[in-house]
């Protein structure tokens, strides 16, 4: 009788053999998989290299596989040859670069692929993910990565109490708050802390791209779906099977596509763009917004069955102005860590420096601290940073001639600007008197109603709010 090949391209004599499907078992694993030939093209990977990779199996078939997995394997040699030739299995430890460029470490297993004949015909590659290993490792011996989250103030150890038990259960998450506050890294670490770390996590920006390219991101698309969809692509949903998609700017969302996440959150499956068969899939869905969510539903453009579907737990993180106690900690890591990339012998900020810096609103918080520490450390030539190597739009504020808090006022420009109001007279680089963020944004929302005639509408338009956010300002700055 005849020997029959399976999915893999591979005879077996047991008949059973012939009737798995060995796609699907290979796809069920929460390792990477990936089978070359001897010339090291690739037979087949499942879907967990999919998600890894963004390469879909039907595009690297006969592909190099070196120039699928971008890893630092070659650094040891040539380990597959090595396998091939003393048909011994090896384990080496590496590092990938996945998808969104970040690089991963990784416990690499190459074995020999054998025919029944006993023939060997390639190698199975399969990629075990040890960054939760690294990571413990890290703890224990007292290390922290670039991207800890990191805070003492009185908010985020709320934050801290609430993340494990998010992490515990697989309800849909909205975090919500300004750019530059961290939401992303709270995602990832609800990812890291969940049942679902050893499946894909998975981000979108829901505003970077228009809503038909968007929906085929999302949902994939079958071939002749549309011009140049020349072959099936599987989308993030199907990706993220078995883990986390990370949809952030949920706000910028087109409403179409609201109603399909709504049917995928509710149903578990959805049809591709120009597809007829549903697919299935279990992921769970974290959803962030710089914007409020509640004003949208109240303009219409924003469905409010889809808020309150995502809106199951929430966590809000708040603005670096209102962590006045994770400045310092804050700024000396960011200082620590590119003195060390840089290998630069900068000592640290003097007086004036620290002084001007912490006078500052931050409007991109804690990603604009980091932008500025960078930039400081690059172009600081001395031991010491002085305010004259801080980014020209911190020192575009204007000093105070005097240590009188009065004589600095904020003032808000036609263009929403924030600016200090000071004497022209001032000498160069001489410190601005603080003045705390409180004030700043009470003076900014008298201004704003003044020049609009007590219009609270155009007020909150001029300041960028929604009308709710203004509403509650008024009420705490005793405005009302």
């Amino acid at each position: 009788m005849p020997k029959k090949k399976t999915q893999t391209g591979f005879q077996s004599k047991t008949p059973l053999l012939d009737q798995l499907d060995v796609s699907s078992l290979l796809d069920s694993m929460i390792l990477g998989v990936l089978f070359v030939d001897r010339a090291r093209r690739v037979i087949t990977i499942n879907r967990f290299l999919e998600a890894l990779t963004g390469y879909s199996r039907e595009e690297v078939v006969g592909v190099q596989g070196e120039n699928v997995i971008r890893s630092n394997l070659s650094s040891n040699g040539d380990p597959v040859g090595r396998v091939l030739t003393s048909e011994q299995t090896m384990t080496l430890e590496g590092d990938i670069i996945n998808q969104s460029r970040k690089k991963i470490p990784v416990r690499f297993t190459i074995s020999p692929l054998q025919l029944t004949s006993g023939q060997k015909e390639g190698a199975m590659i399969l990629l075990e993910d040890i960054s939760l290993l690294k990571d413990l490792d890290n703890k224990i011996h007292g290390f922290s990565g670039h991207e800890k989250i990191m805070g003492n103030s009185p908010k985020m150890q709320e934050i801290f109490e609430l993340l494990p038990i998010t992490a515990r259960t697989d309800a849909s998450v909205l975090i919500t708050g300004e750019t530059g506050t961290g939401k992303d890294l709270v995602a990832e670490a609800i990812h890291k802390a969940s049942k679902r770390s050893r499946f894909p996590f998975i981000k979108v920006n829901c505003g970077a791209l228009p809503e038909t390219l968007l929906e085929s991101e999302l949902f994939g698309h079958v071939r002749g779906a549309f011009t140049g969809a020349d072959k099936d692509k599987p989308g993030m949903f199907r990706l993220a099977h078995g883990g986390t998609l990370f949809l952030t700017e949920i706000g910028d969302l087109p409403l179409p596509l609201q109603v399909k996440i709504l049917t995928v959150l509710d149903d578990k499956e959805f049809f591709p763009v120009g597809g007829s068969k549903k697919v299935s899939v279990d992921v769970r869905i974290i959803a962030a917004t710089h914007r409020d969510l509640g004003e949208l539903v109240r303009q219409g453009t924003f469905r409010e069955d889809l808020f309150y579907r995502l809106n199951v737990l929430r966590l809000h993180l708040p603005p670096l102005r209102e962590r006045e106690d994770d400045f310092h900690l804050l700024l000396d890591h960011f200082f620590r860590e590119f003195r060390a990339n840089l290998k630069k012998k900068t000592k640290g900020f003097n007086a004036a420096c620290l002084k001007l810096l912490s006078s500052y609103s931050f409007p991109g918080n804690i990603r604009e601290l980091r932008n500025i520490v960078e930039y400081a450390v690059n172009v600081c030539p001395d031991e010491t940073i002085r305010p004259e190597h801080l980014p020209k739009t911190l020192l575009s504020m204007e000093p105070a001639p005097s240590p009188s808090a009065a004589s600095t006022r904020a003032t808000l420009r036609e263009n929403g600007e924030i600016v200090m109001d000071t004497p022209a007279n001032t000498a160069a680089f001489t410190m601005p008197v603080p003045v705390g963020w409180g004030e700043v944004e009470k003076d900014m929302i008298l201004k704003a109603l003044t020049k609009t005639g007590g219009n609270r509408s155009r007020a909150a338009e001029l300041l960028g709010w929604s009308r709710s956010k203004l509403w509650r300002k008024i009420k705490h700055h005793d405005l009302a």
